[in-house]
């Protein structure tokens, strides 16, 4: 791919935006590889979790800006395809997880945050820096921001565009875990290969219900988990857990 870097690992798909001498900001281009890449993982069987990350020690300084100038395509036209990059990131059904170093600031912060987890280096940086811009928050941030900090830190976040550090994006809520930068790695690593060796459709109908949950009433919620548990009752993947607590060993699941 022009802008992506993407390799395969025993389950695990890494993600890299390589563009490092901008910070990795995302052009037109990128926004279509990465929708390309997000929608390809979904439907590949042997892809169980996807790292997200930037090269060069950063993550992303959000949308290169130049890249907006010498093109023929209407705004709501470019503004639509980073909407299908994070809708398509939003759509995966396997886990994923960003891995942030540097800065993630504007679309790259959201990028980030759509992310199911994310770890950062204690160096990291976050920003929803769209309005020192003249803009308005994109990639998702209008959706996912209020629902992980409530409305008015999420007011006050895109308001004001500071830039806050990686413990305080934690005390926030905004982020997982916050991990000396030479440890990022190596946590990413271990939380990746152990959703990887999960179970596939567990894994992937919860995180369909907890992205669902806030938008559905209770009702519904507790009919959908039992219609998702009678799927995951009559897979072979809960026969292989239960068969390997009996034998008192790690369950090997095939994802059906």
């Amino acid at each position: 791919m022009e802008t992506l870097l993407v390799e395969r690992d025993e389950g695990v798909v890494t993600v890299t935006l390589n563009r490092p001498e901008r910070k990795n900001a995302a052009t037109p281009a990128m926004w279509a590889e990465l929708r390309e890449v997000f929608t390809e993982v979904g439907s590949r069987a042997s892809d169980r979790v996807m790292v997200v990350t930037g090269a060069g020690g950063d993550f992303c300084s959000g949308a290169d800006l130049s890249g907006l100038t010498g093109t023929d395509d209407h705004p709501l036209v470019a503004m639509r395809l980073v909407g299908s990059a994070a809708l398509a990131l939003h759509r995966c059904p396997k886990p994923t997880i960003a891995k942030v170093r540097g800065v993630a600031v504007g679309a790259g912060c959201n990028l980030a945050l759509g992310c199911d987890l994310i770890v950062a280096s204690e160096e990291a940086r976050f920003s929803e820096i769209f309005s020192r811009r003249g803009l308005s928050v994109d990639f998702g941030g209008s959706w996912l921001l209020p629902r992980l900090v409530g409305l008015h830190k999420a007011k006050e976040l895109a308001f004001f565009a500071d830039i806050i550090s990686a413990p305080e994006a934690a005390a926030y809520g905004l982020v997982n875990r916050v991990v000396p930068d030479p440890d990022l790695d190596k946590v990413v690593d271990e939380w990746a290969r152990r959703l990887a060796a999960g179970p596939p459709l567990a894994l992937s109908m919860t995180k369909t219900l907890l992205n669902n949950g806030s938008a559905t009433s209770l009702d519904q919620a507790v009919e959908d988990e039992a219609r998702c548990q009678t799927v995951n009752i009559s897979s072979g993947d809960t026969a292989e857990a239960m068969m390997a607590f009996v034998e008192k060993r790690e369950p090997r699941f095939q994802g059906h």
